[in-house]
């Protein structure tokens, strides 16, 4: 025996939908309103339009079915996750003794990411700049140290100074980076504040305006 698909496709489909949702149960309550209406004779000869109308009117002030959403915004975790890595790298390269201007360049590196990390709110809005700041943190500042520190010693008492040297300017090199990233995060702020000050200039404009013409109106002197 050959079974029969009863499958009605994607318009079958919203129709089953809609027989369950609340937009359709608000109108039922509707139509049964008009019904009880129609049997205590207030509807009269009108009382197909009368249950239509109410069924409609219920079905549009019916609360809509509520948005399946899948996407997680964990921007908050994740810049919680950044924070405690870039801490720790921070405390595992200073327990290895770096050069100390090395060290004050990842400080003031450091600093930086560290504002923008707290701004979690932003960067949920800017997903290429949390990317940047990941990069920073978990590639970029690992990278250089782990290369410099794992010099081998001869290596580095012949040419210290020139790995010193490479050290600062790849340091420079991803400040700068995180100082251009900075900048990109802050500026929606930035924004918010450049229209805010254009709003209250314009308010006390219109202010300023309406007062010059009110005061022109008392000085106008109608003729005898």
């Amino acid at each position: 025996m050959r079974s029969v698909a009863t499958s009605s496709g994607p318009g079958g489909g919203r129709a089953v939908r809609y027989l369950g949702s609340t937009k359709n149960l608000a109108g039922c309550v509707g139509g049964i309103i008009g019904l009880a209406l129609t049997f205590t004779g207030v509807s009269g000869p009108y009382w197909p339009l009368v249950v239509a109308g109410l069924y409609g009117a219920g079905a549009l002030l019916g609360p809509p079915e509520p948005k399946v959403s899948l996407v997680v915004d964990d921007t908050a975790v994740e810049t919680g996750r950044l924070r405690a890595d870039l801490d720790g790298l921070v405390a595992r390269v200073r327990s290895l003794d770096p050069p100390a201007e090395a060290m004050a360049k990842l400080e003031e590196t450091a600093s930086m990411l560290r504002d923008v990390l707290a701004r979690a709110d932003l960067l949920s809005t800017s997903p290429d700049a949390l990317y940047e700041v990941s990069r920073t943190i978990r590639t970029d500042l690992p990278t250089s140290f782990e290369t410099y520190l794992n010099l081998p010693r001869w290596y580095a008492l012949r040419h210290g100074g020139e790995a010193a040297t490479e050290l600062l300017g790849q340091l420079d090199l991803i400040a700068g980076s995180v100082s251009r990233t900075a900048e990109e995060v802050y500026e929606t702020e930035a924004r918010r504040m450049r229209d805010h000050t254009a709003y209250l200039r314009d308010r006390e404009r219109v202010r300023d305006d309406g007062t010059l013409a009110e005061q022109s109106g008392d000085d106008l002197t109608l003729p005898d």
